[in-house]
């Protein structure tokens, strides 16, 4: 795997297995995003393994779209997805925290800035599972719309070790994924 030593990466993480363990301990600048949008036991189970896991680790980890649970585990930051409006007041927090937006155009950039997002991730950059390849940016398109903003820019969406070297052409200096520990 390859790793530039200035990106930061970002892995979504719903569950936990050797194979992502073995994985994640092989990057120095890794960040884990814990999926909190369940709420059957189970999926609790796999929350907090995370979690111990991180902090087991000294890993950083931030929760997805949940403030109450960022104050619980005392996250080191949230993620906000792009449907997600609602503010964030870092204020109110004992410590200073990661602040991570989605935007997919520039309407949703301006959101992510009100609510106070210190990287946003312009997402998708490549295929995936979610998008298909005609709803992508591409690194060209990629780098015109993040042309003018004034914030650290994540490249998300469809991110492997395949196209990794054209994450590079873009103004990003964060990488975020969700499949490209697992393989």
């Amino acid at each position: 795997m390859m790793n530039k030593i200035f990106y930061k990466h970002y892995v979504f993480l719903s569950q936990l297995n050797n194979l992502i363990e073995k994985n994640l301990l092989k990057f120095r600048n890794i960040n884990i995003i814990v999926n909190t949008n369940y709420n059957r036991d189970q999926y609790k189970k796999e929350e907090n393994d995370i979690i111990n896991f991180a902090k087991k680790n000294q890993i950083p980890f931030l929760i997805k779209n949940d403030m109450q649970k960022c104050i619980k585990y005392n996250a080191d930051g949230i993620y906000i997805e792009s449907n997600n409006k609602s503010i964030i007041k870092p204020t109110l927090l004992k410590k200073k925290i990661i602040i991570i937006g989605t935007a997919h155009n520039q309407l949703e950039y301006f959101y992510k800035k009100k609510q106070n997002c210190k990287i946003i991730a312009l997402s998708p950059i490549f295929g995936n599972s979610k998008f298909s390849i005609n709803k992508t940016l591409g690194p060209i398109k990629f780098n015109l719309i993040s042309k003018n903003w004034n914030t650290t820019i994540c490249a998300l969406g469809g991110v492997n070790e395949a196209n990794l070297k054209k994450v590079y052409l873009t103004k990003s200096s964060v990488i975020a994924s969700q499949r490209y520990l697992t393989k």
